[in-house]
């Protein structure tokens, strides 16, 4: 299988730097410094599972996915119309695209653009970041995959894919409940990524401080009543297993986003609050909790994304 991975970060470094490692034909479309680092000295993952470094092809030619058969799209759920618009051209027919990304609609979002037939529905659960050009560091989470195809239904292709995600030796998990899913993974990360660039707090801090604790809960609350709103299979009682999930992680963990917004980087928030805010608006439903964590860090994001920070 021809393999195309676009982007080289915490997902796309450590998935892809497994699937070459595995030995198959893995080609990284990245740019700047990341391009130069790989072409140069290849790829390292340090993890927690074990450090390997792996030399695969590497280039900012778009072109390359001419002769791909699955395209992992690894990169911020903010950039993925464009990048879908760069690939419409040259998609084969036979190509699957997965994304990867955080959030609830990047699917949608490529079908939008893309033939419907040939996206697929994906997430992927890890803790990693880049540490330098060329190099990711894996420090907390099992890596995994789930995905799915967007009608939920079996395919050969999903067959496929597993068959490659095994033989590459990462956990993961075709599912027929993909929406599902996602909506789960979407629930604890939208859940915390922006209150912690809110607080400037990591995880420990939030769940520890009962008047923060109350104030996760309730914007999970409003993340369900929105998907529910939405049609998607979720419950208040998913709340309770998202903490869990919360109260097991490093006290010292940050997400991407909060990251991005304290580093002065763009960031996904208007694929996470942003989205349970706009949604929430078309719904009728009341979201005040999502509204303020938006609208609070909304100017800085609009100062990043116009150049003045």
């Amino acid at each position: 299988m021809n393999i195309v991975i676009i982007g080289a970060g915490g997902v796309g470094g450590y998935f892809g730097g497994k699937l070459a490692l595995a030995g198959y034909q893995t080609t990284f479309i990245v740019r700047g410094q990341t391009l130069e680092k790989i072409q140069s000295n290849g790829l390292q993952v340090k993890s927690i599972l074990g450090d390997f470094h792996v030399y695969p092809p590497a280039t900012n030619d778009f072109d390359v996915v001419k002769k791909a058969d699955l395209i992992l799209l690894c990169t911020k759920s903010w950039q993925i119309e464009a990048i879908a618009r760069k690939i419409k051209p040259l998609l084969p027919k036979h190509a699957a695209v997965l994304p990867l990304q955080n959030g609830a609609d990047n699917a949608d979002r490529l079908a939008a653009i893309l033939p419907p037939a040939q996206v697929m529905a994906g997430l992927c659960r890890i803790v990693s970041k880049i540490e330098s050009p060329g190099v990711i560091d894996h420090f907390g989470y099992e890596p995994e995959i789930i995905f799915g195809e967007m009608n939920n239904e079996p395919s050969l292709r999903l067959e496929s894919i597993k068959v490659v995600f095994d033989k590459a030796g990462f956990k993961n998990r075709s599912s027929n409940h993909i929406q599902r899913d996602i909506w789960l993974k979407f629930l604890f990360i939208a859940s915390i990524s922006a209150m912690g660039a809110l607080t400037r707090s990591v995880l420990g801090v939030m769940r520890e401080d009962i008047f923060l604790r109350k104030k996760l809960i309730e914007t999970a609350s409003e993340i369900v009543s929105v998907g529910k709103g939405l049609g998607i299979d979720i419950d208040k009682k998913d709340i309770d297993s998202c903490f869990e999930i919360i109260d097991s992680i490093d006290y010292d963990t940050t997400m991407s986003l909060q990251r991005d917004m304290m580093e002065g980087r763009p960031s996904e928030l208007e694929n996470f609050n942003g989205y349970i805010v706009q949604q929430g608006d078309k719904l009728n439903i009341d979201t005040p909790v999502n509204d303020f964590i938006y609208y609070s860090l909304r100017p800085m994001e609009e100062k990043v994304r116009s150049g003045k920070i």
